[in-house]
């Protein structure tokens, strides 16, 4: 074992291999975060759609729009969306991007958008029916009431199931070598090929994935709190 070691420690350092990390490490996390944010923004608004009183034709086939693309992104694996965007629907529509990584952040942000949409519609419909009421009693139109009285409790509640979505993305970014991107899964598989020792260099990245993953968990349970004393704040006026 401490040759096995060895091998490792000249590579990640002698030879440079920390460098390959670092980026990517950086590239693991632009994609994790941005996939999460473009995601929320999707989320909501297919969430929308999915509570507002469906009255029109216009909003009956957004929804049915949105019940496709929740079930399409939801139904298929990543990997697999990863490649028919990369390599088919982007050729196929004259669109070049030259950076692997931005494709991965849009692949993961729609993904990630199909299933916030159902955490956001659980979120809107465990807030209380009379706050949209009295807002509405209040003369505030639908959509403002759900934006300014709604959708801000309804993020609040859902906090700790967005914070599991963001640990999930950030393991599926180990996915994204498939259309060249050099995430933290390949930055550690290529120090591994260059010495045929794979036992040291796929123990560190289980590592750093853990501590990752232990960073978010200890960043939402420290937002949860802040929001638990705000509420204690409020009610005690």
């Amino acid at each position: 074992m401490a040759d096995k070691w060895q091998l490792f420690v000249e590579q990640f350092v002698t030879y440079g291999g920390y460098r390959t990390v670092l980026d990517g490490l950086y590239a693991t996390i632009i994609i994790a975060v941005g996939g999460l944010l473009i995601g929320i923004v999707i989320g909501m608004l297919i969430a929308m759609t999915k509570v507002v009183p469906k009255y029109s034709a216009f909003v009956k086939t957004l929804s049915r729009i949105s019940d496709v693309y929740v079930g399409f992104f939801r139904g298929t694996p990543m990997v697999v969306q990863l490649l028919l965007v990369y390599y088919v629907l982007l050729p196929a529509m004259g669109v070049r991007i030259d950076s692997a990584v931005v494709v991965a952040v849009i692949v993961f942000g729609l993904n990630s958008g199909a299933y916030v949409s159902e955490i956001m519609r659980s979120g809107i419909n465990s807030v209380d029916q009379g706050q949209l009421e009295a807002g509405r009693a209040l003369g505030l139109s639908y959509p403002t009431a759900m934006l300014r009285i709604v959708i801000p409790q309804a993020i609040k509640n859902i906090i700790p199931t967005l914070g599991n979505e963001f640990i999930v993305l950030v393991k599926e970014t180990s996915v994204t070598s498939f259309i060249t991107v050099v995430d933290l899964t390949k930055a550690f598989r290529g120090i591994a090929s260059a010495n045929y020792e794979y036992i040291i260099p796929y123990l560190m990245l289980a590592a750093f994935y853990l501590v990752i993953v232990i960073i978010i968990t200890i960043l939402i349970r420290f937002i949860e709190r802040r929001f638990a004393k705000s509420d204690r704040r409020v009610a005690s006026k």
